[in-house]
C-alpha cells in the first residue's frame, strides 16, 4: 500500500532493506541498545579489520546522545539521514564523522584520519579511489587549502560545508558514503550466499 522499492539511483525507501535491519537489530540488541562491537558485528565488520575506524566513526557520528550506544531511535535517524537526507545534513552529518574530539573543528589529524581510512577502506574494497595518483597527505593539503578560509589550519562546520558545496571534488571527498558504505552491503551480500 503505496510502499516503494528503492531502486539504486532513486531516493526512495527500500522498506524489504529497512524491515530486514529492523528485524535484525532487534534481534541482536533485545536490550534496544547497540554497542560498538555489535554495531561492527551488526554489519558484518571484521573488528580489527581495515573498515573498522571507518565504522567507529560512523558508530560515533550516529550516537547522537553521546552514551557510547545507539538505540532505535538513533538508528532510525540514521537510517532516515541515509536514505532520505538533504546534501546539507549529510554534510552536517559527514563533519561529525570528521570531528573525532566533538570540538566543532576538523584539524590536520582527524581529516588525516578519515581519508586514510577512506583510502584503506576502498583498497581493501578493491573499489576505484577518487585520485589514486594523490596521497593522503596530498588530498589534506589540497582541502585544507580549498576549505579553511581563515587559514587557521582547522575547518569549522561552516568552512565545511560551504567548500563543499563550492567545489565538485572538494564535496566528492567530504561527503563521506552515506549508504550502510558500499563495503557493508557488499560484506552483506557475500555472507547471505555463503
Amino acid at each position: 500500500m503505496g510502499q516503494t522499492q528503492q531502486t539504486e539511483n532513486s531516493g526512495e525507501v527500500d522498506i524489504k532493506a529497512l524491515q530486514d535491519m529492523y528485524k535484525k537489530f532487534v534481534m541482536e540488541c533485545p536490550s534496544g541498545q547497540l554497542f560498538l562491537h555489535e554495531f561492527k558485528r551488526f554489519f558484518g565488520l571484521d573488528p580489527t579489520g581495515e573498515a573498522s575506524d571507518y565504522a567507529e566513526n560512523m558508530f560515533r557520528a550516529f550516537d547522537r546522545n553521546g552514551d557510547n550506544t545507539i538505540d532505535f531511535l538513533e538508528f532510525v535517524a540514521a537510517l532516515n539521514l541515509v536514505f532520505q537526507g538533504d546534501l546539507e545534513h549529510k554534510l552536517r552529518w559527514s563533519f561529525k564523522m570528521y570531528d573525532k574530539n566533538s570540538n566543532g573543528y576538523v584539524d590536520r589529524d582527524e581529516l588525516r584520519s578519515i581519508i586514510d581510512s577512506i583510502y584503506r577502506t576502498k583498497k581493501n574494497a578493491k573499489t576505484d579511489v577518487n585520485h589514486p595518483q594523490l596521497t593522503v597527505d596530498e588530498v589534506v593539503d589540497r582541502l585544507l587549502q580549498a576549505v579553511d578560509r581563515d587559514g587557521d589550519g582547522q575547518i569549522n562546520l561552516e568552512e565545511f560545508i560551504k567548500g563543499a558545496q563550492e567545489d565538485p571534488w572538494v564535496l566528492n571527498m567530504l561527503k563521506l558514503d552515506m549508504q550502510p558504505p558500499g563495503w557493508v552491503l557488499e560484506k552483506r551480500r557475500k555472507s547471505a550466499h555463503f
